[in-house]
């Protein structure tokens, strides 16, 4: 194919942490998936990434993710499945700075594979469409396509369907146990509940039902998540209950104001680890220049 002129390089690109407001499994599709309801809200705490691209074709990852096989790197993985896709033959050696907790449902590996198809679809000028990006996002991983999308979303099928949403821009305490949990674990768990009945978008949006269907299943894997449930109850002016985002382990309550949330924050045991962030309602990877971190 005919390309257009390369950018060699811009960096940093900011890949953001999102959170689940809540999250229904409706129902098991035959091929494993499970269908879903989720509101998926973005977050102004992110990973860093630097790209520069390389005429010799070759993918190298000179830095970041150094507990991270190669194999089983998104970031590798996303780079060499546009490369594929689009026939270039350009490379690019790529680097990160990991600030969102791994493992914890705020889904760092998925955004950090949407952000480097992004990335080098514009460095490496092969011009896909948002839509050809987000189905070879969606091959990497069910939570790929939202941050493809780059906005906060009601999102339903196994994730990939997805209808903006705009939210407050409060601010949200994520705590982490330092422990991950596996996803495939918890949809094999028999503490996965289930809410078959389909919800409509708007009650939803005004989180009159923010429940975890995974929450069970997590807290019998890891009991210490409702040790912390029960510590960010006691915060004052939150707003909601707290809640666990994703398949789990980390854990997040909401306030109107930053402060609040500081409070909350400088009141965590030292055994957990956490962050105070900004709800965003679109993501920093689509404007890069005026992303906050």
């Amino acid at each position: 194919m005919t390309l257009q002129k390369t950018i060699k390089k811009i960096s940093p690109w900011y890949s953001p942490a999102k959170i689940n407001l809540f999250l229904h499994i409706n129902s098991k599709r035959a091929d494993g998936y499970h269908h879903l309801q989720t509101i998926f809200q973005l977050l102004d705490y992110c990973d860093e990434l630097n790209f520069t691209v390389k005429q010799d074709g070759v993918i190298t990852r000179i830095s970041g993710n150094d507990g991270v096989p190669l194999e089983q790197d998104l970031i590798i993985k996303a780079a060499k499945a546009l490369q594929k896709a689009t026939g270039t033959s350009l490379g690019a050696d790529i680097s990160i700075i990991k600030n969102i907790p791994t493992g914890g449902g705020l889904g760092g590996g998925s955004s950090n594979a949407a952000t480097t198809l992004i990335a080098l679809n514009q460095l490496w000028g092969t011009q896909y469409s948002t839509q050809q990006l987000a189905e070879i996002g969606l091959t990497l991983g069910a939570d790929v396509p939202i941050f493809i999308a780059g906005y906060s979303a009601w999102a339903e099928g196994v994730g990939e369907i997805l209808t903006p949403i705009n939210l407050p821009k409060h601010y949200f305490l994520v705590v982490s146990i330092n422990k991950h949990i596996s996803t495939k674990e918890i949809f094999l768990h028999k503490a996965l509940t289930m809410t078959p009945i389909v919800g409509k978008i708007y009650p939803f949006s005004e989180l009159i039902n923010p429940h975890n269907d995974c929450l069970e299943a997590a807290i019998q894997l890891e009991s210490e998540i409702l040790e912390v449930l029960t510590h960010l109850k006691l915060s004052k002016n939150h707003l909601y209950q707290p809640r666990m985002t994703g398949t789990g382990s980390c854990v997040f309550v909401e306030f109107r104001d930053e402060k609040d949330a500081l409070v909350a924050f400088n009141k965590l045991p030292n055994k957990w680890s956490g962050f105070v962030a900004q709800a965003l309602n679109t993501s920093p990877t689509l404007n890069w220049a005026v992303a906050k971190r």
